[in-house]
């Protein structure tokens, strides 16, 4: 398994905990086998939104430029540029403090930006510009599509009650 593959799973599973223990801690009742699914599935979730937010950004910035850079391989994570989010990951769990989490993850874009800006040949306001985007339409997919399952799980619980 690739280091970069390691961190990002790392990474995934530090967001995933850092969503699912307060849930857990909201309802004690939960089985184990619940918990280990919840994570399972939130590890490769959250480990795939990190793993897209750099090629995301890249696609943006190929989108913004009038000439494309000729064989260009993009931007993709490196053991040196993942290591920051890990770190931010572990440090600060999202339940810890929304802001925190906040600062982290803008201190990582920050990082990603002089690479995304020294491939695509963007300035560096516009790297940045591409990897917020990228970064905050990814958060907005996952957190819509984890509303919209929890509205259903809801309306199903309810369902069967009634």
């Amino acid at each position: 398994m690739s280091p970069v593959l390691v961190l990002l799973l790392i990474a995934g599973l530090s967001e995933a905990t850092g969503r699912v223990l307060p849930l857990v801690s909201r309802r004690p009742g939960m089985s184990r086998p619940v918990v280990v699914g919840l994570l399972l599935t939130g590890t490769l979730i959250e480990s795939a939104v990190i793993a897209l937010w750099p090629r995301t950004a890249w696609a943006l910035a190929e989108a913004l430029q009038s000439d494309p850079v000729p064989d260009a391989a993009g931007l993709v994570w490196t053991p040196g540029l993942i290591a920051p989010l890990v770190l931010a990951g572990v440090l600060a769990f999202p339940w810890l403090g929304p802001l925190l989490h906040l600062l982290l993850l803008v201190a990582v874009g920050a990082t990603l930006t002089g690479p995304l800006a020294d491939a695509s040949g963007l300035s560096w306001p516009a790297a940045a510009c591409c990897l917020a985007v990228a970064g905050f339409g990814l958060a907005s997919a996952v957190e819509l599509v984890r509303r919209l399952v929890a509205r259903v799980l809801a309306f199903r619980v309810g369902e069967s009650f009634a």
